[in-house]
């Protein structure tokens, strides 16, 4: 049976750390993100009002920077030979984060069938951010159910990887989950759990094998 495999970029992909983390680190500002992080797991920002704080610290931000954090996050290992696996099966995957696309879409040379990032000005920023194209936990479904129309599938084919809060919706409608590296908002309720830095060892917890 043809499967869509969903992964998640922030903790997930990305051993503890993030797209915004690794950005801000190359701009010398760690201690500001961290404390817009901390807001925002205390729900005390939407994904809109952190996305809005965040372009306006990151007002130097350069394609150049963009790159270097790409390149210098700290990223599972794996993932390409698990993207390449997937689809020698014939199956599909993609990634879905609430992070900025302009970092996201960077992941298609990688592999990914597909890549959805929240709708950010173009680098470097000379638009505000629009809060109407940031993405929220529950777009995440609404993707996978454009994926799953995209594709010819249904929510019963899809396998959800993540590993916080953000991913909770999405693994309450899947039939089979992956909690990566994970806290108890989704490890409590997914199908599987692995904790390492291997994407390869993730997905062979299904009885897959690279």
């Amino acid at each position: 049976m043809t499967r869509l495999h969903l992964f998640d970029l922030d903790g997930t992909l990305i051993h503890g750390s993030a797209a915004a983390i690794e950005i801000s680190r190359q701009l010398g500002l760690e201690r500001e993100i961290a404390a817009l992080e901390r807001a925002f797991a205390g729900g005390e920002l939407t994904t809109a009002q952190f996305a809005e704080r965040a372009c306006a610290l990151w007002e130097a931000l350069t394609e150049e920077h963009v790159a270097a954090a790409f390149e210098g996050a700290p990223w599972l290992a794996g993932i390409r030979e698990v993207w390449a696996d997937i689809r020698a099966r014939g199956e599909r995957c993609a990634v879905i984060s609430l992070s900025p696309g302009f970092f996201v879409s960077r992941l298609l040379e990688w592999g990914a069938d597909a890549t959805y990032g929240s709708a950010w000005p173009a680098v470097p920023f000379r638009e505000p951010v629009d809060p109407a194209g940031i993405l929220t936990p529950a777009a995440k479904v609404r993707i996978a159910d454009e994926l799953c129309a995209k594709f010819g599938l249904t929510r019963d084919h899809c396998v959800a990887y993540g590993d916080s809060l953000s991913d909770a919706e999405l693994f309450t409608v899947v039939p089979v989950s992956v909690a990566v590296n994970a806290d108890h908002h989704v490890s409590e309720i997914a199908s599987h759990a692995y904790s390492g830095r291997d994407l390869r060892e993730a997905y062979e917890l299904m009885g897959n094998r690279t």
